[in-house]
């Protein structure tokens, strides 16, 4: 279904039901070929600043601030067209959002997808 986002960990095999799969982590996943990624594209203009990365480094007490902090840099110019390019996409086919991340549930490809369905329901 078109519009839709959902992410997943890039180790994770591929399914029928990944739709559209981009790489949204700014880093090449370590241990990882791009013949075994199967991406349709990697999006590093849509992953958080170097800066914010390390400064949350995967801190879960540090998640919501971080959150917050990554929703602010995806509306500023520098992200911008990269956001509007998974629009894009999605307004065509449904994507999966890709991580390297071990903890999905507070990496940025989770506040991505959430933010963008969120955005596409307003």
């Amino acid at each position: 279904m078109a519009g839709q986002f959902s992410c997943r960990r890039i180790y994770e095999d591929t399914t029928s039901r990944d739709g559209k799969r981009v790489l949204v982590d700014r880093l090449w996943p370590r241990g990882m070929s791009k013949e075994r990624a199967h991406l349709d594209e990697w999006l590093r203009d849509v992953a958080p600043s170097a800066d914010l990365r390390q400064w949350y480094h995967h801190d879960q007490e540090r998640f919501t601030e971080f959150r917050d902090r990554y929703i602010g840099e995806l509306k500023d110019a520098e992200h911008r067209p990269a956001v509007q390019h998974l629009r894009d996409l999605a307004a065509r086919d449904k994507v999966t959002l890709l991580t390297a991340t071990k903890d999905l549930d507070h990496s940025e490809a989770a506040v991505l997808a959430q933010w963008l369905g969120a955005a596409g329901r307003a």
